[in-house]
């Protein structure tokens, strides 16, 4: 069994890292996520009254004071208002460097709280939002509250120094799949903001639905955004069949999108819209057929039915043309008028165009895409997206704008300027980096949140499996990379298998509680033991603010495994000062049951074998059960 130290609450894992020297004497543990870079406590604790009052020095600090003003209204039922003014005894105070501090860059931000309040000091505004996050996290848990709580509202005496590691940090939401409606969308992005994520991006259009209007091609979200209607797993329901109403769906009109992109501005939070191209248009296909290689008149929005085969080792064949024709002058035409479009709503310098999982058969049956390469001198059909992709990113510079795609532009030759997001892993990341391209790193072992959280049995079936502490270690710079060129990484929600805001939730929390931590907080920094004992705090501020999120940290990880001819099993409990109880004499497990210690034999016959976590003598995780048959099909 994996040996790990204990969890304790608050006093006791003061002790702890007191006796390790991971405090100093007057520091106290804190609950602030993700980990500042610098943070110190003293004795005693600013009591905020009625009378306390918020003050800007600077206007450009007020839509951070007023959030402030806000979340402390409903929690406390007092009135508080934002005044300007210098700081003064009974206030929270909100500021500007005159002279920016080198060290704080655009994020960063100094929060001192003593017996006259606190006070956030910051180079830009998007440091005070920060700012003023950590005092809403030092506040107590019920500052969650949706309705007013008679307490002692006190912020302990804490000097904190904090700015982020990586520029970006962020969050992909995929609306696609399943729509969700603007002020769905806001309350995730507030939701990311308080976790000091600043890069939300907008997976908008793909297969099964176009979520953004484009006024100049109406038939985009006429036709492109509605689907027949579907319940069940995806990619096994059934096609559309002739006649059948498309009536689920949806898309954001432009005023829907710039009253978003003015929300998270708020939260300092830049939006990244993504337009997928050249695969993965089915929905545009379906609204202007004339622009992929088939020009089938009856393609339809795909509603979750089969429409590939995958074969492993990311080879595939699409049943249906999902592909725009690189050989058509007029789907350059079509994308320069989208772009137009999207170009003049998003204020962020990138638009994501995708690049994804391109299926080149449609291209290679094509005579004009075969006309195409024989002119360009190409000699693989892999080089027709390359020169798609080059034509796409001429198309963004005229906007202004710069390309970001998915780590498949590498292939067939990547546009000159073009950003990298790294899903595949990490490979794609480091030969973008070595070629001398801009790097975001999201590789799906380690950031796929869609993935499943714990046992299959446990979970609804996906692709594969991301427990809570593979993401807490992933580390976004490789080895022998240089950092210059990894801008962050993010967080990619897909969304086939959920079709509910509170189910995204479960899905993104609390693994991105602790990418938050790879994200911002200094490498050295991180700490296991004590992120479980700050997020087991959050987890009750969760509750209160009606926040969904996962407790599958706490269920037993399984590792079947056959040698010599016998079947072994190791059990292990990511969460500290967990004990896991089983059985295999068909018996429910309970603290009674055996307490694992050693990897168990498994004998031959008709053998279950049930596990559950416990902590201080009380099941704490779900109880996993497997048959031998499925722990022998595991082990190979």
């Amino acid at each position: 069994m994996k040996k790990q130290l204990s969890t304790f609450k608050a006093g006791a894992l003061a002790l702890l890292l007191l006796a390790s020297g991971g405090l100093k004497a007057q520091d106290k543990p804190h609950n602030v996520i993700p980990e500042p870079v610098k943070i110190s406590t003293s004795k005693g604790q600013f009591s905020l009254k009625s009378s306390t009052t918020i003050l800007i020095q600077q206007e450009d600090a007020r839509t951070t004071a007023e959030l402030l003003a806000a979340r402390l209204n409903k929690a406390t039922g007092w009135n508080f208002t934002v005044k300007k003014g210098s700081h003064q005894p009974n206030a929270i105070s909100f500021s500007l460097h005159k002279n920016p501090v080198e060290e704080l860059g655009k994020e960063g931000y100094n929060l001192e709280v003593d017996a006259n309040g606190a006070k956030v000091i910051a180079n830009q505004t998007g440091g005070l939002f920060y700012g003023m996050q950590s005092i809403l996290q030092l506040l107590p848990t019920e500052i969650e509250s949706n309705t007013a709580v008679k307490k002692d509202w006190t912020i302990p005496f804490v000097k904190i120094t904090d700015y982020p590691r990586f520029a970006w940090r962020g969050i992909m939401f995929d609306v696609s799949r399943h729509f969700f409606t603007k002020d769905e969308v806001k309350r995730f992005i507030d939701v990311m903001a308080r976790l000091k994520y600043n890069t939300f991006h907008w997976h908008l259009t793909d297969d099964n639905g176009w979520r953004i209007e484009i006024k100049s091609l109406p038939k985009l979200t006429e036709v492109g955004a509605w689907r027949v209607p579907r319940i069940g797993k995806f990619n096994q329901l059934d096609a559309p069949k002739d006649g059948e109403a498309a009536t689920d769906g949806g898309f954001y009109t432009q005023e829907d999108i710039k009253d978003v992109i003015k929300y998270a501005s708020d939260r300092n939070v830049t939006i990244v819209p993504e337009i997928d191209v050249p695969g993965h248009s089915m929905a545009a296909i379906a609204a202007y057929p004339e622009l992929s290689c088939s020009k089938d008149p009856k393609t339809k929005v795909n509603p979750g039915s089969k429409f590939a085969e995958w074969y492993g080792n990311g080879k595939f064949k699409m049943l249906t043309d999902n592909t725009l024709n690189p050989s058509d002058e007029k789907v350059y035409e079509f994308l320069d008028k989208v772009f137009t479009e999207v170009a003049a709503l998003f204020p962020n310098p990138y638009i994501h165009v995708g690049g994804d999982e391109c299926y080149k058969g449609f291209w290679e049956a094509d005579a004009n895409c075969q006309a195409l390469m024989q002119k360009e001198n190409m000699k693989h059909v892999e080089e027709l997206q390359g020169y798609f992709m080059k034509r796409v990113e001429k198309i963004l510079k005229t906007k202004g704008k710069k390309l970001l795609g998915w780590d498949e532009i590498l292939e067939g030759g990547i546009a000159p300027e073009a950003t990298v997001m790294s899903w595949r892993g990490i490979e794609g990341g480091i030969e973008a980096a070595k070629l001398g391209h801009n790097v975001v790193m999201t590789p799906s072992p380690y950031v796929y949140i869609d993935f499943m959280q714990s046992d299959r049995t446990l979970e609804p079936p996906i692709y594969a499996t991301l427990r809570l502490k593979k993401c807490y270690d992933f580390e976004p710079i490789p080895e022998g990379v240089d950092g210059k060129f990894i801008l962050g990484g993010q967080a990619n929600l897909w969304t086939e298998g959920i079709p509910t805001l509170a189910y995204a939730e479960y899905m993104t929390y609390p693994r991105c509680w602790a990418l938050s931590e790879v994200y911002w907080s200094p490498k050295e920094k991180k700490n296991w033991d004590k992120f479980v004992s700050k997020m087991e705090n959050h987890f009750d501020r969760a509750d209160l603010a009606g926040i969904n999120y996962a407790r599958s940290a706490y269920d037993a990880a399984i590792k079947p495994n056959m040698k010599d001819g016998k079947l072994f099993v190791e059990l292990e409990a990511e969460i500290p000062n967990l004990t896991i109880h089983y059985s295999i004499d068909d018996t429910v497990p309970s603290k009674f049951s055996p307490v694992y210690k050693d990897p168990i034999q498994i004998p031959e016959g008709p053998i279950t074998l049930r596990v559950n976590t416990y902590r201080n003598g009380k099941p704490i995780g779900r109880m996993i059960t497997l048959s031998r048959e499925e722990l022998v099909k595991r082990s190979k």
